[in-house]
């Protein structure tokens, strides 16, 4: 059999277990009655893009990115892409059309783009298994992987936040990168995919950066290997890129620099580094010898260095230098997925145990490839992403969900070295071992085995957890809110995405660092005194204040101002220009109707 036809089976091979995988997830989430549908279980992100889809299927502008039901009079524009809107809302028109229900075809499009998601994520881990350690580590990886992926939660059905994309980008550009020794497109295609996750958000940022800076470390190490591969990802790097810019930002914008979001600032550095790192692979003077190589390179670097500093020097700062302290205070600071690892260490090892085994069990994997010799390009790309995601995580836990996918490579390599070794062995022993090695490599295992230490050892979890905050974002909480006529509502960020979602009402706050106005209006009303309360519903014509008692942000805030107008609500003591609303009162979500005019 030729090689062609040998990668031609092995594909057909990852495909068909990259959806097996794909149909258990769902058969398990139906099974469960797609829970998420009617409970976004507190995931703000996931239920304002579905809002953010239906304003751009309802007549918004491609470019506006306006949030007008949040924030202030006017709203607020949002941070993120049309890239991940755009597809989407191709789901929602092409069922609509079949079935002629928009609420059906918004449910499919629910299930079906993250399950496709998680198709293509399983099915470029495979191949880049594969290329990083042979056959024998396709199944390990599917497996591993499959259940790492699934219990990450961001390929839940509803999940239509763009950490899905990300991540799937991120082993996309992986695995084409390893096959580019061998696939003269892939290394292009790999550019491609790296500019598309820095243009879906730049959380992704440091893996793009690291996925280059690896590109280039490469050819400079070795020129004869190495220069078509980092020439032409340069340039689909730099191509896609450009494209972007032009497909996605409004030319009037062309000139504004935002450093949340892509925008002239990202333009300009992927330009830059994509078109000089081919320049470089391409000019013979350039690459002739390594420490040119090196020199060339380093000059690109300063280069891109001096650009940002004159150019762009505010997004040296860092991501949150310029928020309000007392939104710092009283939400960065409970953001779970914004703690940092130290925090987590003093607060919650648990959920240490269940961010950090695997990924440290992989960097201690690849520590001792590094040590044994015979390091090769695969482990540098693998490993390079791997230390940097873990860099990421310590800072910030969401990045936890990039090491823990990264991990999952040298892991299958591990377990598929002690398959080989128990079909050559009859040895009970390495049998044993081999169902430790994959034991401790399922991401799983590990957070169970937290959960179920965390239970025994700690008695008040037991009655912390009475469901009421969960109650909170359930659909069914805002039944009675989206029969109401439209007006805006007063109520706290977390409850700002789900009153958008399943009401025609507007908000104030959102848990987004570009709503600052509207969350601090937020602040004001409910930790100030109730005349404070009345002068803000007021001057910005609110009718109606939303109150879940459950919540632990209600809960936050009332502890912060126990004399103020929160506090007071929920402790039962409403204003006379309060009205409770027929049939909310004791429900998860509490009405009251305002009657400034009595």
């Amino acid at each position: 059999m030729s090689t062609a036809d040998d990668g031609a089976s092995s594909w057909r091979s990852e495909i068909a277990l990259a959806l097996l995988a794909t149909l258990l997830a769902l058969a398990v989430n139906a099974f469960a009655g797609f829970p998420e549908l009617t409970n976004a279980g507190g995931d703000n992100d996931n239920l304002l893009r579905l809002v953010e889809v239906r304003d751009m299927l309802a007549g918004q502008g491609w470019f506006d990115l306006h949030q007008y039901r949040m924030g202030l009079e006017g709203g607020f524009v949002m941070h993120w892409s049309r890239l991940v809107d755009a597809p989407i809302a191709a789901v929602i028109i092409v069922v609509s059309a079949l079935t002629g229900s928009a609420a059906l075809a918004e449910n499919v499009a629910q299930v079906l783009w993250p399950a496709l998601l998680f198709c293509l994520t399983v099915f470029f881990t495979a191949r880049a298994a594969r290329s990083f350690a042979g056959d024998g580590a396709v199944l390990p990886v599917v497996v591993v992987g499959a259940a790492a992926l699934y219990f990450l939660g961001i390929f839940s059905p509803g999940a239509l936040d763009h950490h899905n994309v990300q991540l799937m980008l991120s082993m996309a550009s992986l695995s084409l990168l390893l096959e580019a020794p061998s696939r003269r497109a892939a290394a292009s295609l790999s550019g491609l995919c790296a500019g598309l996750m820095l243009a879906v958000g730049m959380e992704t940022a440091p893996y793009v950066a690291t996925i280059g800076a690896s590109v280039a470390t490469l050819f400079a190490l070795d020129a004869n290997d190495e220069r078509l591969i980092a020439k032409d990802f340069g340039l689909g790097f730099a191509g896609v890129s450009a494209l972007v810019f032009v497909a996605t930002i409004d030319p009037s914008a062309w000139g504004q620099a935002q450093c949340d979001a892509f925008s002239t600032v990202q333009f300009v550095v992927a330009a830059i580094a994509g078109t000089g790192l081919a320049a470089i692979a391409s000019i013979e003077p350039a690459g002739r010898t390594r420490g040119r190589r090196f020199a060339s390179l380093g000059l690109l670097a300063l280069a891109l260095a001096t650009v940002v500093v004159l150019l762009f020097p505010q997004c040296l700062a860092a991501p949150y230098a310029n928020l309000d302290p007392r939104l710092k205070e009283l939400w960065l600071d409970h953001i779970d997925e914004a703690q940092s690892l130290f925090k987590l260490l003093a607060e919650d090892p648990a959920e240490v145990v269940a961010r950090y085994a695997t990924p440290l069990i992989a960097l201690v994997l690849m520590a001792l490839r590094l040590g044994c010799g015979g390091w090769r390009r695969q482990d540098s790309l693998v490993g390079a992403l791997l230390v940097v995601a873990f860099i990421v995580s310590a800072w910030q836990v969401r990045g936890s969900t990039f090491s823990i996918a990264f991990a999952v490579i040298p892991l299958a390599a591990w377990i598929a070295k002690w398959r080989q070794r128990a079909e050559a062995s009859a040895s009970r022993g390495v049998a044993l071992r081999m169902a430790a090695v994959w034991l401790v490599s399922v991401n799983a295992v590990w957070t169970g085995a937290a959960a179920a230490t965390s239970v025994a050892f700690d008695d008040s979890n037991a009655t912390v957890d009475n469901g009421t905050d969960v109650a909170c974002h359930r659909m069914a909480s805002f039944a009675a809110l989206g029969r109401l006529p439209g007006t805006t509502v007063l109520a706290i960020s977390n409850l700002g995405s789900p009153i958008l979602a399943y009401s025609g009402h507007r908000v104030f706050a959102g848990p987004y660092h570009r709503n600052i106005a509207g969350n601090l209006l937020v602040l004001d009303a409910f930790l100030g005194s109730d005349a404070d309360a009345r002068t803000v519903l007021a001057d910005h014509h609110v009718g109606l204040v939303a109150l879940c008692p459950g919540s632990a942000e209600s809960k936050l805030l009332a502890t912060k101002a126990p004399a103020g107008f929160l506090a007071g609500l929920m402790r039962g003591s409403v204003p006379e220009w309060l009205e409770p609303v027929a049939g909310t009162s004791g429900a998860a979500v509490e009405l009251y109707r305002v009657r400034l005019g009595s």
